[in-house]
């Protein structure tokens, strides 16, 4: 389950500029989107109108009449971490702290939508690093990994991603990050397999060259 670090390729679904993106300010970059992109809503909106008429069904049949809004709001919500910013969100909220040993922060839900057929997954994460004369609200470890995953994703990418933001902001002796995630894309479709679970990992530092730290970290996250 252990998995190295490599030059990050983790972050290719990053906004390549985070200009005009919302701030993170305590938590209000979790609140309903205020400000509707309506031209987004209306280009989402005409996309599911098509695909309601490509699977036979009546898009002005009167219980779907303004389904194609409504799922384009419900995407635009689902996908809301691209609109924020996770290196800004974590910065905000860093302090100067002598504490040295293992802080964890675990069964952290988290939603999110597969990029290959956008269907849904979810499950929890369990995150972990060791100070290294900062340390940061505990809060914003929960909420780095929603910016990820309300995001178009793959179990493996969300994973790193969240090791390497916690790893570049910080600079911690080490960060540990396990994801248990069930997939719909696997149970109501494909393979149909109603009880398999993915299961991820991603580590750096202490948590890779000790072996003593990874064992504290998953006998913890499995208690």
């Amino acid at each position: 389950m252990k998995q190295e670090k490599t030059p990050s390729d983790t972050l290719v679904n990053e906004p390549p500029s985070y200009s005009g993106y919302s701030s993170c300010a305590d938590d209000e970059c979790f609140d309903d989107i205020r400000n509707i992109d309506t031209e987004a809503i209306s280009g989402i909106s005409n996309a599911v109108y098509s695909m309601i008429e490509g699977i036979g069904e009546d898009p002005e049949r009167e219980g779907l009449l303004k389904t194609p809004e409504r799922v384009a709001r419900a995407m635009r919500f689902l996908t809301k971490g691209y609109r924020q910013n996770p290196v800004e969100m974590l910065q905000k909220a860093v302090f100067t702290e002598s504490y040295d040993e293992m802080v964890l922060v675990k069964d952290i839900e988290l939603f999110s939508m597969c990029e290959h057929h956008m269907l849904p997954f979810f499950g929890k994460a369990h995150v972990a690093y060791i100070p290294n004369g900062k340390i940061v609200g505990i809060s914003k470890l929960a909420r780095v990994v929603e910016v990820y995953a309300r995001r178009l994703q793959v179990q493996e990418r969300l994973t790193q991603q969240v090791r390497d933001i916690i790893q570049d902001v910080l600079n911690p002796r080490g960060v540990g990050v396990v994801i248990e995630a069930k997939h719909m894309c696997m149970v109501m479709r494909g393979v149909e397999k109603q009880n398999s679970t993915t299961t991820t990992s991603a580590m750096s530092g202490e948590f890779l060259s000790s072996q003593s730290t990874r064992s504290e970290f998953l006998r913890l996250i499995n208690r």
